[in-house]
């Protein structure tokens, strides 16, 4: 079930248990879909700090296989996700930014994060390995997502885990992130994985 308040109290008047609070990153390379994703995600009004690209940006931000993209993400992005019972979870999701001027933020925004959802767009792959190198660098548990864009050519899980060299023990999936059921897929799939290496058993919630 999801977006249930936590209640106050079941029926005959016990303190429901307080619900845990995790905090997730959405990282990956320029317009991959990051705010698209906590957009879609959020139960509440998401916080975004994109911008408008200009002549400014020329020779800067690469828009090859993207050059439809209007506007940025400059800081961050943020929104939040409640599952209820049997145990109540809130994710407080953090997105990137994804040109390389703007990593300086990464560091501030994975703390205390429990992992990440690495974002890859298979029309720009090689911008996915600096996320991919971050989470590594730092033990951030992480799963790869491949948006799949409309006409970008379709990569099976495995083609692309050879080609990111990942790790068998990588969960790595297809989604779109515009469909809430499918980006639901992926924040479960990486919240499960973070709870099994974190040995919480919070997971009944994620239903």
């Amino acid at each position: 079930m999801l977006y249930k308040p936590p209640s106050e109290g079941d029926r005959h008047g016990r303190a429901s248990t307080p619900a845990e609070e995790l905090k997730i990153v959405v990282a990956g390379g320029f317009g991959v879909g990051k705010t698209t994703m906590i957009t879609t995600l959020s139960e509440i009004e998401p916080l975004t700090t994109e911008e408008t690209l200009t002549v400014a940006s020329a020779g800067v931000d690469d828009l090859e296989g993207i050059a439809d993209k209007s506007v940025t993400t400059v800081a961050m992005d943020f929104g939040r996700i409640t599952f209820a019972d049997p145990h109540s979870l809130i994710l407080f999701l953090f997105g990137t930014p994804g040109q390389e001027r703007f990593w300086f933020f990464w560091d501030d925004l994975s703390y205390g994060a429990v992992g990440a959802v690495v974002l890859v767009d298979t029309r720009r792959l090689p911008d996915s390995f600096a996320a991919v190198n971050w989470c590594e660098e730092r033990g951030l548990p992480f799963v790869i997502a491949i948006n799949e864009f409309d006409g970008a050519f379709r990569y099976t899980p495995d083609e692309v885990r050879q080609a990111l060299r990942l790790a068998s023990r990588i969960p790595v999936m297809t989604c779109d992130v515009r469909q809430r059921s499918s980006a639901k897929h992926v924040l479960i799939t990486l919240v499960r994985r973070s709870i099994e290496l974190r040995g919480v058993s919070s997971s009944g919630a994620l239903t």
